[in-house]
This record gives structure tokens, sequence and C-alpha cells, in this order.
């Protein structure tokens, strides 16, 4: 059985203040992205890894690739309207039955220990999802203004999120629906349970200038 991973990478960098994509904005010299592919090549060296680009990108990406010098091996794959359709085109090119990684291209500090919770629960379960405890206060909009609620009561969900490649590409067949936030609320609206496993709190998503900040200093620590 070998499983594969679907790298999806769309941003623009708007809130980066850039003139590049944030998944090719550099982190310890060299882009985002290339750290990113890294992370899942060391945890498996075998599985069929999918990076899914805005067409608009692909070429840019390649000239990154000679540029640093980076030859790990990767399938290039056009993305969609919506992360909904990129992760569906990616579904399209994965080559053998097992379990199937959808993770944030601009991901790059996932542990190689939440990787593995998440595939060795997977095995179990079929439908995995990384989480972790909020730490700050949370409070809810109510039509009168807003109230407190016990914190406890949620999490903050990450990726890899892995399947079984048979339940993700059947709940992939669904209609497109805006309630479609993440690959597990597509697989929940099919009538499948998720099962959390714990993250690591390091494992941000790259989308601001202090984000990049943090992500440098985790990196040299």
């Amino acid at each position: 059985m070998i499983n594969s991973a679907i790298i999806v990478a769309g941003g623009k960098g708007e809130r980066m203040n850039a003139n590049i994509p944030k998944q090719f904005l550099e982190l310890h010299g060299k882009p985002i992205l290339m750290h990113t592919l890294e992370v899942f090549h060391r945890f498996d060296a075998t599985m069929q890894v999918i990076l899914v680009l805005p067409a608009t990108q692909i070429d840019f990406w390649r000239e990154l690739c000679k540029k640093h010098a980076f030859t790990l091996s990767h399938q290039i794959i056009s993305g969609g309207q919506t992360r909904f359709h990129s992760v569906k085109n990616g579904l399209e090119a994965v080559k053998n039955s097992g379990l199937i990684a959808i993770h944030d291209g601009v991901r790059p500090l996932v542990s190689n220990e939440t990787i593995g919770r998440c595939f060795l629960e997977a095995q179990k379960y079929g439908a995995v999802i990384p989480v972790i405890d909020l730490v700050d206060s949370i409070r809810e909009i109510t039509a009168s203004g807003s109230a407190s609620v016990d914190r406890n009561a949620y999490k903050l969900v990450q990726t890899p999120q892995v399947f079984d490649s048979e339940l993700l590409i059947k709940a992939y067949k669904q209609d497109f629906s805006s309630l479609f936030t993440d690959d597990a609320s597509v697989v929940e609206a099919f009538g499948t349970e998720i099962h959390l496993v714990e993250g690591n709190r390091e494992n941000i998503k790259i989308t601001t200038e202090i984000d990049l900040k943090m992500a440098e200093m985790m990196v040299h620590s």
C-alpha cells in the first residue's frame, strides 16, 4: 500500500504585502512550499506527493525549483476555482489505494509526530484530523451582541487531514457547498464521523508577515 499526500497551495500573498504568492516567500533561505514538501518526503520517501497550484503559478514554481536545485519528486496539478475543486483535481492524480493526506502548502512546520499520528489513526478510523486546544477566551456573536462560550468545547483544526482513499474520492463526488471549509467538512457531509488526534502548536498556517517571522524563529530555534 502506497500512501499519497496532496499539498494545496493557492495563496496570493495579499495579507503579506508581497508581490509573490505567500507559498513562494522564503523561509530560512528557500520557499515555504519546499519546506512543506520536504516534511512529507522525510516522513515517507515512498509517498506519492501531488502539488496543486493555480495554473498561472506553475511556471514560476518550476523556475524556483531550478534556482534552488530542488529535485524532490512530486507531481504538479492545476488547481480549481476553490479549494474544494483544487483538492478534487489532485485526487484525480492519485495512483494507488491507501491513505491520502491533504495538507496546506503554507504549513511547513507540521511535525513528523503529527503526521504519524494522523496516518496511524486513519488506518483504524478512515477519517482523521489534527487539532489543538484553544488558549484564548472566545465569544459568540449573537443578535443582541456577544456571549462568552466554553473554549473547552472547541478545537483549532490543522492539517494534514488524512483519509481512506476510497472514502475521500467518493466524498469529493458530492456537489460543492460553501459550507465545505476543509476536507473534513466534505467527508462529514458524506456521512462519516471525523476522528481527532493531537496536532502540534508550531504547525501554523503562514498567512501574514507576523506568521512568517514566527516561523523563522521556530526554524532557527
